[in-house]
């Protein structure tokens, strides 16, 4: 006798989301300008098995017991260190909690904070990965507008002066102030405290996303973070050492005011995160880490100046772009008409990937003439024939657009 198959439509829980996540790996293709990769032969491999096996002979009992549910403790006190040396703040280390990458920590804080409706303002163009996250969720997805310092403090104000006539609650502004996802800014010392000054007044937490700061090329001095400009405990801390190291790493945190800590905390369950891989990071933080972090720099800065020769020379008077200092990201605006969108699915058959602006914007669909292209994965001598590529495939939708 055969049984009844299960309905799961009438099954599943309504707060399971719609949209199923690919179930495959990111596509290869010869020319990928669409992730944040770092250079795979970048990753300093030996070092981390050599750092592993460092702290496996002091601390490799422990691995006998679950992990912290804040993650490995020697991490997070070396990360309060750091983030003091280095960002211009103090925490402790049980204020840090320690995540899958920064997707889930920004998750976290997402689930902690955001009911359907909520109104959260980012920057115009932003990571698509948050904005994804807080559609999950629900929220009330406003964009303000950037320059090349930052967020505009009048388009700030505006914005939350707007949500409060609705009587909706601003229950935070995220933002990436470091080489922005993907503008490729950085926000000023003077933008970075308007920000903090401006939220304050309403009592609005900031959600800084600082994934990137540890990319400046060229010497460059990053400012420091937004939560130095806060004593309130308002501010909220992601970073990650996907980029630094790498993502394949899955090791990310977030720092946070007790309260949110703790909502958090019970959110993400007594699992905490693989103290395997705390680990090595761990050894290798404290042995290599600013090394390895030179070296990357000293890469990066040769990819972003191939792109920046081929954008010229295959897309010079039919498009303009950024001029990072750092990170990861530049990003393209087409001046003939062209459209990104449409260009994706041919670029892709051609081999190139790269994200379409509205992946992007902060409403979903802004930006048809834009793209951003990630410089990380490439080697410098690939990068001309890439762009050759991409700009054969935007060539079609520009030639219609002028008539030949």
């Amino acid at each position: 006798m055969s049984l009844p198959c299960c309905e799961w439509d009438d099954l599943l829980a309504c707060s399971v989301p719609g949209e199923p996540v690919a179930r495959t790996a990111h596509p290869a293709a010869p020319y990928d300008f669409g992730v944040a990769y770092p250079d795979p032969d970048s990753l300093p491999l030996d070092e981390l098995v050599e750092c592993l096996r460092e702290e496996l002979a002091v601390a490799g009992r422990s691995l006998a017991h679950y992990p912290h549910p804040l993650g490995y403790p020697p991490l997070r006190e070396w990360l309060a260190a750091r983030l003091a040396e280095t960002r211009g703040f103090t925490v402790d280390a049980d204020g840090i909690l320690l995540g899958s990458g920064s997707s889930e920590p920004n998750f976290l804080v997402a689930q902690a904070l955001v009911d359907p409706g909520d109104v959260v303002l980012v920057e115009d163009f932003t990571y698509a990965g948050t904005l994804g996250i807080l559609r999950r969720f629900g929220a009330d997805i406003r964009g303000v507008e950037s320059d090349e310092e930052g967020m505009l403090p009048d388009s700030l104000e505006y914005r939350l002066r707007e949500a409060e006539d609705e009587g909706k609650r601003v229950k935070a502004v995220y933002t990436v102030p470091t080489f922005q996802n993907p503008l490729g800014w950085v926000a000023s010392a003077a933008r970075r405290a308007a920000v903090s000054e401006i939220t304050a007044r309403g009592g609005v937490p900031v959600w800084e996303d600082d994934c990137y700061v540890d990319l400046a090329f060229d010497g460059q001095e990053v400012p420091a973070a937004i939560r130095s400009f806060d004593d309130s405990g308002r501010t909220i801390y992601v970073a990650s050492f996907s980029k630094n190291i790498g993502p394949g790493m899955r090791l990310g945190y977030v720092a946070a005011a007790a309260p949110l800590m703790e909502r958090m905390a019970a959110v993400k369950g007594t699992g905490g995160v693989s103290q395997f891989t705390a680990m090595a990071v761990h050894r290798f933080a404290q042995t290599g880490l600013d090394a390895h972090i030179d070296r990357v720099r000293g890469l990066l800065r040769a990819k972003r100046d191939a792109i920046l020769a081929a954008l010229d020379a295959h897309l010079g008077g039919r498009a303009r772009w950024t001029d990072p200092s750092g990170g990861l990201f530049v990003f393209v605006q087409m001046l003939d008409g062209s459209d990104a969108v449409d260009a994706a699915e041919r670029a892709a058959a051609g081999g190139v990937l790269f994200a379409p602006g509205p992946r992007t914007a902060a409403d979903g669909v802004s930006g048809r003439d834009r793209m951003r292209l990630c410089f990380g994965w490439n080697r410098p001598d690939e990068m001309d024939a890439g762009i050759a590529a991409l700009a054969a495939a935007l060539q079609p939708a520009a030639a219609a657009v002028l008539g030949r």
